[in-house]
């Protein structure tokens, strides 16, 4: 067979002909885009200088998005057609593209960059590989770390189709398992403080006061009888900017490896107007122990400043990641997300989190801690939107932060100075823990040139202190002076996890990254808030059987707890005792579009408690995509295993832990003893596959 691709083998996609630009592959989904109205970008053929980009005529030039070389434009949207033609006409511009939002997402612009990512099936040899890329004018650019046989193409000049046009085409190719564009949206800091000033750090120890209740800090004291931290544990704190200059993140060995990927040097400091939202997060997380100023969680370690881009495309994020990894860092912390309601990761995006997770700090594992975000909404689910302005949204809302449910990351939701749900924080099922912040709502906006987006708000005042932590040095900042007490949202609570992240390993540096997790998870203080929401009248601030909260997932994270634990493991104590291993080796049929399926059994007679658990699978059918797993428990308890994302595969041996699937949390702490019932469903006609074994594995 030859490896040539002829025009007329290129196929033709589930996604119609007319829709093929307007569908965005990402993360196995399918998301509808529209176009923006009102702007476009170009890349030019050779440099402008900013005085040319604001003299052109088919435009009012905002600014330049250096990760994809483009510059954007801003037009009247009556204008936009006859600006773009006149753009695409002009000698010294390579190519014009339009500017794309995201159905439902809204403010979220979308930019497209020139590269893709293509994830062949990995008996597909390079000589097939390069046929198809040529066949639609690409250039291979590099592998992608951590996923086989998967590639970064360059979209060449010669391509007649966008990147998404492009993507959607390889979709249908049987070669092809994924292919998604590398697109570029704006990240969105997790705070915009509004709190009135406090003087005092009550979030990391305190004996009660006005609007204090006992227990609502960290109890971080007790754990600084046992360590302050070490140098050799290196906190990464990922974000806008850093005043490096001021006192608590001066001393010996305290800065390691600082980096600026917006301006590409190793000088991540605050532009002049800039208030730098990372001199904050920082100083809650690590600020140093010298006599004056405040003092971090984890003031003896080390800090690693990284500045970001400013937008979430592969190859920012790919950086971020990659320089904490090569640089040494122990934790990262991540106040951020994307300034979309709906935001699935890329292929890249995605592998780029589990290798820091995973073969950072020399194959233990970095700690990545994210900000579960502040719209009040499901990091994962859907609401009944209402009372929007300009009803920019309403009816039921399907919302995804694609960064916040990584399996392999620390979700962090905020809990008040009352012990109460932050009015703001996000909420859902992959909640990791929660940590004390502020109360008042920080809004959320799309920080675009001339776009500012609120949502409904919440009228009345909520008591609960801000956060005291560190300021750029004088005005510059949120406060006049060196310190703000106006600071909070869960970009606040998610260094404070960091930072006690940060206390378990100096006291335990053997410790991977999921122990760590695990440690922090069930050492918590169960905090309980049985009041409805106040925006959305919802309740969710109580645990179910498996210790889980929606508000505070395994509830506030206890430092002293947490470091006792980690020390005892290091002196011989283990979290999980002993396993326990189950196999099914009867081969079964899976039946063909049936939604009833097949069950497969196991019966566990030892009365045991499950403290961790672990699903093999070994699965074959001639198209692995029409196939669900699920997993039900005992008690009737029932987890998604495996959706329709396998696509053309037609052989699976598939292993699903807490780490790579955190919907199985939801069955720790339950009794172990009784039938156990693995469900397959084949969703859609023609093939035909079977179950050929399978295995569980409990911890306890």
């Amino acid at each position: 067979m030859s490896d040539r691709i002829n025009s007329s083998d290129l196929p033709t996609t589930g996604v119609p002909a007319s829709n093929l630009g307007f569908v965005l592959q990402r993360g196995g989904e399918e998301l509808v885009l529209e176009k923006a109205t009102d702007r476009f970008t170009i890349r030019p053929a050779n440099d402008f200088t900013p005085q040319q980009l604001s003299q052109v005529s088919w435009g009012i030039w905002q600014r330049s998005i250096p990760q994809a070389q483009l510059e954007l434009f801003k037009v009247a949207p009556a204008q936009l057609d006859a600006a773009m033609a006149q753009a695409r006409a002009a000698e010294n511009v390579a190519f014009a593209s339009h500017v794309y939002t995201i159905k439902n997402n809204p403010g979220t612009f979308v930019y497209l960059g020139d590269q893709i990512t293509i994830q062949f099936l990995e008996e597909i040899a390079a000589p097939r590989i390069n046929a198809i890329a040529s066949a639609y004018s690409l250039i291979p650019d590099k592998p992608v770390l951590g996923i086989p046989n998967t590639f970064v193409f360059l979209v060449s000049k010669q391509a007649t189709d966008n990147p998404i046009k492009i993507t959607n085409q390889l979709q249908g190719l049987k070669e092809v398992l994924a292919a998604e564009p590398n697109i570029i949206i704006n990240s969105e800091t997790h705070y915009k403080p509004r709190d009135p000033l406090y003087t005092q750090q009550w979030y990391l120890n305190h004996s009660g006061g006005e609007d204090l209740v006992l227990g609502s800090h960290i109890s971080v004291e007790k754990a600084w009888d046992i360590t302050r931290g070490v140098r050799s544990v290196v906190v990464a704190v990922v974000d806008d900017s850093f005043d490096l200059n001021h006192p608590d993140f001066q001393g010996s060995g305290k800065v390691v490896a600082p980096r600026d990927l917006k301006q590409n040097d190793f000088l991540p400091l605050p532009d002049a107007r800039e208030t730098s939202h990372g001199t904050a997060c920082a100083g809650v997380a690590i600020a140093e122990e010298n006599g004056s100023g405040i003092v971090g969680v984890a003031p003896g370690c080390a800090f690693m400043p990284i500045r970001t881009t400013g937008y979430l495309d592969d190859e920012s994020v790919e950086q971020i990641f990659n320089w904490a990894i090569d640089k040494g860092a122990s934790v990262i912390s991540c106040s951020w997300g994307a300034s979309a309601v709906y935001f699935p990761l890329s292929l890249r995006q995605r592998a780029a989190i589990t290798r820091a997770a995973t073969k950072g700090r020399k194959g233990k594992g970095c700690v990545i801690c994210f900000a579960a975000g502040n719209a009040n909404r499901p990091i994962n689910g859907s609401v009944i939107e209402q009372t929007w302005p300009d009803k920019i949204l309403q009816g039921k809302t399907e919302w995804l932060s694609g960064f916040a449910v990584h399996p392999d990351v620390i979700t962090v939701a905020a809990s008040t100075s009352l012990n109460k749900k932050a009015a703001y924080s996000n909420w859902g099922d992959s909640i990791a823990v929660c940590a004390p912040s502020n109360n008042a709502p920080p809004g959320m906006s799309f920080p675009e040139k001339g776009y500012v987006y609120t949502q409904p708000a919440i009228a009345a005042y909520l008591n609960g202190l801000g956060v005291f932590t560190t300021d750029q040095l004088g005005a510059a900042g949120y406060d006049k002076g060196n310190f703000t007490s106006s600071f909070g949202g869960t970009s606040s609570a998610t260094p404070v996890v960091a930072g006690v992240a940060a206390l378990v390993l100096s006291a335990n540096p053997d410790l991977t990254a999921q122990q760590v997790k695990r440690i922090l998870q069930e050492t918590t203080d169960k905090i309980v808030d049985p009041n409805p929401d106040p925006q959305l009248g919802l309740k969710g601030g109580t645990y179910n059987g498996n210790g889980h909260s929606q508000w505070f997932g395994y509830g506030k994270v206890n430092a002293a707890k947490a470091v006792q634990v980690a020390k005892q493991m290091r002196e011989g104590t283990s979290l999980v005792s002993q396993q326990l291993r189950v196999s099914n080796p009867n081969s079964v049929g899976i039946p063909d579009n049936d939604r009833q399926g097949v069950k497969s059994a196991i019966a566990i007679n030892e009365d045991i408690v499950v403290k961790d658990i672990q699903v093999s699978v070994n699965v074959s059918h001639d198209f692995l995509g029409d196939v669900e797993i699920y997993l039900i428990a005992p008690n009737n308890q029932s987890v998604l295993l495996q959706n329709r994302t396998l696509g053309r595969r037609t052989n699976s041996q598939m292993t699903y832990n807490v780490r790579s699937h955190p919907a199985l949390k939801q069955l720790l702490s339950i009794s172990g003893q009784g039938r156990w019932q693995l469900w397959l469903i084949d969703a859609a006609p023609q093939d035909v596959g079977r179950l050929n074994s399978w295995e569980l594995v409990i911890g306890n």
